[in-house]
């Protein structure tokens, strides 16, 4: 079993930026991938950007550029650094991990993003 457990979410204005962050516990062996799915009210929950343990990502087209994905694997943590957010980044950020970014095994009981305009 793995345990996610996120931060870094909250309230910004449009432009600014935020940090999340996702720690893992538990056993690793499973764990390749960590990643960011988010999830707009009344929208399907989509994936944003995912990293593997060797370091390949994966970007949402609406994000490249704007957000970065990094992986401290000695510390089992995921980080999201969003730059110039939009108010339509709010949403829910969950927190993943698994064998695979598009299939994950494990989620983390999400964090609210609110940008305002």
């Amino acid at each position: 079993q793995v345990q996610l457990v996120e931060s870094g979410g909250g309230l910004v204005q449009a432009g600014g930026s935020l940090r999340l962050s996702c720690a893992a516990s538990g056993t690793f062996f499973s764990i390749n991938a960590m990643g960011w799915y988010r999830q707009a009210p009344g929208k399907q929950r989509d994936l944003i950007a995912a990293i593997t343990r060797g370091g390949s990502t994966n970007y949402a087209d609406s994000v490249k550029g704007r957000f970065t994905i990094s992986r401290d694997n000695a510390k089992n943590t995921v980080y999201l650094q969003m730059n110039n957010l939009k108010s339509a980044n709010t949403a829910v950020y969950y927190c993943i991990s698994g064998l695979t970014w598009s299939t994950p095994n494990y989620w983390g009981q999400g964090t609210q993003v609110t940008v305002s305009s």
